[in-house]
């Protein structure tokens, strides 16, 4: 797929694993130039060697995207690196507690994954936007979640977390779009892998008294398409928000979930 994405620089929280790993890979296939932030760096590393072995530049910063300073100290060395940021996309975040009521959800529990869904996101936009903005271009994809679009019992402080992600995404996307910069989110529903398997499933399997693929199967039904996405599928909503083929498409939630959150 040749999607135009050949040198732009494409910041990317959260590269590590799962959908961040994915969504990496995906835009180093495209030829893009790569900055990789998070916390974690030694995890990051191996995403990085494995876009260079693809032929593209890929930096890897060190960063804890709740905190404003470090955000907008890290972006200034991509600039410094690259000399610009063409796309954003801000994978980084959590899952807050799972298969707790919300009276059940402690005030910590629910102010730290606030605080790295929405609070995160907000900083590095906040970081990246004046420059889309001095050079009239720009592209901002948020990875939300489908529970953000229609709640999810037991996972109340998550859901909070993304409704908010989706008033920031529109707003940021009202405020930015007279500079030519699209702003949308991609929400995923359940995406096969290590996280949806051993705490989703296994929450699921241990409440209903079934087996893990009893579990999955089920969570599978939920959807029209009766299969659970992939990483890759996220991976390839991203790359199409972040190029000019969605050149008219801002401020929407893309479903990437088998059928669920819209019908």
């Amino acid at each position: 797929m040749n999607l135009e994405l050949k040198d732009k620089v494409v910041l990317i929280t959260g590269p590590a694993k799962g959908m961040g790993r994915a969504i990496s890979l995906a835009f180093a296939r495209e030829g893009a130039r790569l900055v990789l932030v998070g916390r974690d760096l030694a995890a990051i590393e191996p995403v990085a060697a494995e876009a260079r072995s693809l032929g593209v530049e890929a930096l890897v910063l060190g960063c804890d995207i709740t905190q404003g300073t470090q955000v907008a100290a890290t972006t200034q060395q991509a600039l410094a690196r690259f000399g610009r940021i063409d796309v954003l996309v801000n994978v980084a975040g959590g899952s807050g507690p799972i298969g707790k009521t919300g009276w059940e959800t402690t005030q910590e529990e629910f102010e730290q994954i606030v605080q790295l869904n929405m609070t995160g996101c907000f900083n590095t936009m906040q970081a990246v936007l004046p420059g889309m903005i001095a050079r009239g271009d720009g592209k901002v994809v948020n990875v939300g979640c489908t529970f953000g679009m229609r709640g999810r019992a037991g996972r109340m402080a998550y859901s909070a977390s993304k409704w908010g992600l989706r008033g920031i995404t529109k707003s940021f996307a009202l405020e930015a779009g007279p500079h030519g910069i699209n702003v949308n989110c991609v929400a995923p529903g359940m995406v096969d892998g290590p996280r949806f398997r051993e705490k989703v499933c296994a929450n699921m399997a241990k409440k209903l008294g079934v087996s893990l693929e009893e579990a999955m199967r089920r969570h599978a039904e939920d959807y029209a398409l009766r299969r659970v996405s992939t990483d890759q599928d996220v991976a390839n909503a991203c790359l199409f928000l972040a190029s000019d083929v969605s050149r008219q498409i801002t401020g929407v939630d893309l479903p990437v979930d088998g059928g669920w959150a819209m019908l």
